[in-house]
C-alpha cells in the first residue's frame, strides 16, 4: 500500500514538474540584465505592437464610412483628413521614412501618387499593410553598427525608426476618435 502511495506521489510530482517546465524555460529564456540587445529586435517588437493595434483599427471602420471626417458640429475639425485619407497618409509616411535604401524624391512622388489614387477600402488597407512590410524590413536592417549613423536626410536609422513610430501613433490616436464618433469601439479597447 505504501509503495502505491509513493508511486502515485512520484507520478504527481513528475506531472507537476512537466507542467512547470514551460514556465522554467520561459524564465531561462529571458535576457540577463546588461546583455547587449540588437536594435533590430527591439525596434521590431515595438513596431509589431503598433501594427497589431493599428491594422485592426483601420479594418474596423465600415467601407461606407471609410471617407468619414469629423464635422464642425463635433469640434474644430475644419480641413482634417478623412479616415481613409489618414490611412493613406500613414502608408505614404511609412514608405517614405522607412524605405531602405531611402526613396528619391521622384520615387516618393510616384509612390504617393499611386496611393492617393486608391479608393476602395480593400486597396487602401492592402497598401497600408504593405507599408508595414517596408517598416519591418527597415527595422530588420538596423544594427548596433548602423543605428546611429546618419542617413541622407540627416537623421539616424534609430531616429527615423522612432520618428516614424511616433508618427504612426499620432494618427492612430486621431483615428480612434473617428471610430468613436461613429459609435465603434476601437479593437484594442474592446473587452477581452
Amino acid at each position: 500500500m505504501m509503495k502505491m502511495k509513493l508511486r502515485a506521489a512520484s507520478g504527481l510530482l513528475v506531472l507537476g514538474l512537466l507542467a512547470l517546465a514551460p514556465t522554467f524555460a520561459r524564465a531561462q529564456a529571458k535576457t540577463a540584465p546588461g546583455t547587449p540587445l540588437q536594435p533590430s529586435q527591439e525596434l521590431d517588437k515595438i513596431l509589431s505592437g503598433i501594427e497589431t493595434q493599428f491594422v485592426p483599427l483601420a479594418e474596423a471602420m465600415p467601407e461606407d464610412k471609410f471617407d468619414f471626417a469629423p464635422t464642425a458640429a463635433g469640434g474644430d475639425f475644419k480641413g482634417v483628413r478623412t479616415f481613409s485619407g489618414q490611412i493613406k497618409h500613414v502608408t505614404e509616411a511609412n514608405d517614405y521614412f522607412l524605405s531602405d535604401p531611402p526613396m528619391t524624391p521622384a520615387e516618393f512622388k510616384a509612390k504617393r501618387d499611386a496611393i492617393e489614387k486608391l479608393t476602395s477600402k480593400a486597396d487602401i488597407l492592402q497598401a497600408f499593410k504593405d507599408s508595414f512590410k517596408v517598416a519591418h524590413a527597415f527595422m530588420a536592417g538596423t544594427t548596433a553598427e548602423n543605428a546611429w549613423k546618419s542617413l541622407p536626410n540627416g537623421r539616424s536609422r534609430a531616429g527615423m525608426a522612432a520618428y516614424a513610430m511616433q508618427h504612426m501613433m499620432d494618427h492612430y490616436g486621431q483615428l480612434v476618435v473617428d471610430l468613436r464618433l461613429n459609435g465603434i469601439i476601437p479593437p484594442a479597447s474592446r473587452p477581452k
